[in-house]
């Protein structure tokens, strides 16, 4: 019981300094000075330059998922693969994009951010930074946590397009249904909830990302080495964080309907 009730203790204890962390950013967030030029270096940096990979991963998803679907459909019910289009535009809107979205910048954009801030520690550029009188969690965290809220919605509803193109490529040449088809059965059936519950989950994705990654970055001792276990332990707990949270987030949605 002792052992588990330090394991309790240290979870709750490091949740809570999760949640001390968000709010100091949230209320730097609203802090003059507002560093614009920063804050779209950043959205360049974790929104476009995550474009090509989240692209072309979901572009294959959509067509993975065409694919199995479809062939399943057909095995079962032939002539049932007309139905694909709103199969695969569900799966992705709901729960692929946000998801593998948030996972791929929970690996790209996480552990970039975590050793970059990492970096400045141990090197004492943050000291430097205090002793200039600027906050390091306005200078450092504040840009990178908006450019991961605004850009990880808007990642999601690029990926969401391309992953159902992926799904239009495999139902045209492999599956025999018609473009016109494709669609028509996507809006028929997809729904406007369909969508937005993905962005909406994506935003908490966005937070998660950059929280955890910033506040390891700040919690980075012991030089070179520290460093990299800052980096691997930001890129496991925020790509945990997206998974236990999409159950939660999942079954939030479903119980508001």
């Amino acid at each position: 019981m002792t052992e588990t009730h330090g394991i309790i203790y240290v979870f709750f204890e490091s949740f809570g300094s999760y949640l001390v962390f968000f709010k100091n950013i949230i209320i730097w967030t609203f802090r003059k000075p507002f560093d614009l030029k920063n804050i779209m270096q950043q959205m360049l940096e974790i929104g476009y330059k995550s474009l090509p990979v989240t692209g072309i991963t979901l572009f294959f998803t959509g067509m993975v998922m065409a694919l199995q679907i479809g062939r399943a459909m057909d095995a079962l019910m032939p002539g049932s693969s007309i139905y694909i289009g709103s199969a695969v535009t569900i799966s992705m809107f709901r729960e692929l994009s946000p998801v593998l979205t948030a996972l791929l910048l929970a690996g790209r954009v996480g552990s970039a951010i975590a050793a970059q801030i990492g970096t400045m520690k141990v090197t004492e550029q943050i000291d430097a930074l205090v002793t200039l009188s600027a906050n390091p969690i306005q200078y450092l965290a504040v840009p990178r946590f908006l450019a991961c809220l605004v850009m990880t919605p808007v990642l999601t509803v690029i990926t969401d397009v391309v992953g159902v193109l992926g799904g239009a490529f495999i139902a045209y040449f492999g599956l025999g249904v018609t473009i016109d088809k494709y669609l028509e059965n996507i809006f028929q059936y997809i729904t406007l909830m369909d969508f937005v519950s993905g962005i909406m989950k994506s935003v908490f994705f966005g937070i998660e990302i950059s929280v955890i990654a910033c506040y390891q970055g700040f919690a980075t001792m012991g030089g070179a080495e520290g460093v990299g276990r800052t980096t691997i332990s930001a890129v496991v707990k925020s790509s945990m964080a997206v998974l236990i949270s999409d159950y939660f987030l999942t079954y939030l949605l479903a119980f508001m309907g």
